[in-house]
């Protein structure tokens, strides 16, 4: 009879963890929806570069401010079967996994800082390989490698990311 019970808790647990991460990634991606894209047409141009001014000030030369741009946005990534959110914007960046991982911490054109309040550190540390519209590989200092992330846009999931069985 106990065993019977403590199946049933741990489905429940499994079903439980992978709604969470659902809506958690559904709130990264209706965060993402907000956020200024860079893609409109109106007047918010003009403020772009007086930020970028700004941010840049402490690197040298304009081409810094650019590539940061690249790398702002929400991307998503399914890793080692957990689905795992990073969103940068300006020179701040947070990241948020199935399973309860939360980190915060830097972004720039070339590295990624992150702390997370699991006291994990597979991403403590990441250098951004390369990035362009839809692809960003950040190779992290931990054990985990190379993650491959997918930009996500218009608060929608990038087609072809892999989310049967994720958080159980």
């Amino acid at each position: 009879m106990n065993s019977a019970i403590l199946s049933r808790f741990s489905h429940t647990v499994s079903r439980r963890r992978a709604g969470l991460a659902a809506v958690g990634l559904v709130g990264v991606l209706a965060l993402s929806a907000c956020s200024g894209g860079g893609d409109s047409d109106n007047s918010d141009d003009t403020s772009s570069p007086s930020s970028s001014a700004s941010a840049s000030s402490s690197t040298s030369g304009g081409t810094a401010s650019g590539a940061a741009g690249e790398v702002a946005g929400s991307w998503l990534a399914t890793t080692e079967g957990k689905a795992v959110a990073l969103v940068v914007n300006g020179d701040r960046a947070a990241l948020f996994a199935t399973g309860g991982s939360v980190c915060t911490g830097s972004a720039s054109t070339d590295t990624i800082r992150l702390k997370c309040t699991d006291g994990s550190k597979d991403r403590a540390d990441g250098a951004v390989e390369s990035v362009d519209k839809t692809t960003l590989k950040v190779k992290w200092t931990g054990g985990l490698g190379t993650e491959t992330f997918t930009r996500s846009e218009g608060g929608q999931l990038p087609s072809g990311l892999p989310t049967v069985g994720l958080g159980s």
